[in-house]
């Protein structure tokens, strides 16, 4: 039986709703082989990388190509590198300083979209004198690996693509949306003062539904040490994205990691008055709160609590370098200088330009609520990224 949409979400054509019914059967399965009910982060990876079903396994169509068009007509949401090749080129000066820094001429980015950021960045880099810069790749979608060796064939096997982290790795990582996407685990505060975990169970029509059990002790004495009780609260806690940065500190052996997101420091995550949390749906560009609707189909998404995966980073022995909104970062990094090399008597070109900047920079979009942090291992100079503005403080 499938699940009623939210209101306000477009219409999906028959192969859609099929592929979805298929998703949700799998679905049902994995609740069922495990009792009648799913932790939602097991939920959660199952509705997302299942092979041939999840939404980032099953060859949708996920990242809008705008061509510097923010009204993205295609796909289900738009992320900064589709929106201006200005984006790329601007964390390519960045890197450019993590390289030079530490000798190294490698790149890591872990999942490449379309393969705009990387096509940006290489770009850059060769135009500053970086040619010799190596490009890897670790993507989980097989779709999106095809679509990134189509576009970046012009760069040769200058670009290589992973199957697994790498036991040793020296140079620039990128990361930007891959935090938001990992599984989360949800929780509840009881009236008790206990935590509960949420998980999906279904009800007898087959639907999915809602069900906390009591939280194991580990997740329950991850939560109290991070917020204070509040009776109904509602909101996630990212043990994997955890765990891939206390990863990170044993193969990052020299370098930096620049992980771009949208997410808050605790004391914001946590506030009383985010009493729902953060988990987010989109659909057709669509953003919506249920994640039980059309899966298969949609992304699903968590913001991030960058105080935890700064605490994560110096367990790991790693170096907290950075932290602050995408609109300084930019900035600091350069992205104005680029602008400026913009001609305006190309007046067509300089709006279709300009526009899509104005979103990455703006306080009511994404210049606010994206934020960088930067961590690494062996870096002795300021990243010129965080020289004004820098929120390490409020972390």
């Amino acid at each position: 039986m499938q699940r009623p949409a939210p209101a306000n979400l477009p219409a999906l054509p028959p192969a859609a709703l099929e592929h979805s019914e298929a998703a949700a059967a799998h679905l049902r399965k994995a609740i069922e082989a495990n009792g009648g009910w799913l932790p939602f982060d097991g939920w959660m990876a199952q509705a997302l990388y299942a092979p041939g079903l999840g939404y980032y396994a099953a060859g949708n169509v996920k990242l809008a190509e705008t061509d510097g068009d923010a009204r993205a007509p295609a796909g289900d949401f738009t992320t900064a590198p589709q929106l201006t090749p200005l984006f790329a080129r601007t964390l390519a000066r960045q890197a450019a300083q993590v390289l030079r820094q530490t000798q190294t001429d490698a790149v890591l980015e872990f999942g490449a979209g379309t393969g705009a950021l990387a096509e940006g960045v290489l770009g850059e880099l060769d135009a500053m004198g970086l040619q010799q810069t190596r490009y890897l790749i670790l993507e989980v979608s097989a779709d999106l690996r095809a679509r990134q060796a189509e576009r970046l064939a012009v760069f040769g096997d200058r670009v290589q693509w992973l199957d697994a982290l790498p036991d040793a790795f020296s140079g620039c990582v990128l990361a930007n949306e891959v935090l938001d996407a990992m599984p989360v685990s949800m929780f509840r505060w009881r009236e008790d003062g206990t935590v509960l975990e949420r998980g999906v169970a279904l009800d007898a029509a087959q639907d999915f539904v809602w069900e906390d059990r009591p939280a194991q002790p580990a997740l329950a004495a991850a939560v109290a040490d991070r917020m204070p009780a509040l009776p109904g609260y509602v909101s996630e806690i990212n043990p994997q994205g955890e765990a891939w940065i206390a990863a990170m500190g044993r193969w990052l052996e020299r370098g930096a990691a620049l992980l771009v997101d949208y997410g808050f420091p605790r004391s914001e995550y946590y506030h009383p008055q985010r009493a729902g949390g953060t988990l987010m749906c989109h659909l057709r560009h669509h953003a919506h709160g249920d994640p039980f609707t059309a899966p298969g189909l949609q992304d699903i998404t968590a913001h991030v609590d960058f105080t935890a995966m700064a605490d994560a980073a110096q367990a790991a022995g790693l170096q907290v370098l950075g932290y602050t909104s995408q609109a300084r970062f930019l900035m600091n990094a350069g992205l104005m200088e680029l602008l400026a090399q913009l001609n305006p008597a190309d007046v067509q070109n300089y709006a279709k330009t300009v526009a899509p900047v104005q979103k990455l920079l703006s306080e009511a979009e994404m210049g606010e609520l994206f934020k960088v942090l930067a961590i690494g291992r062996g870096i002795t100079e300021p990243l010129a990224g965080f020289s004004r503005g820098d929120r390490l403080g409020k972390l």
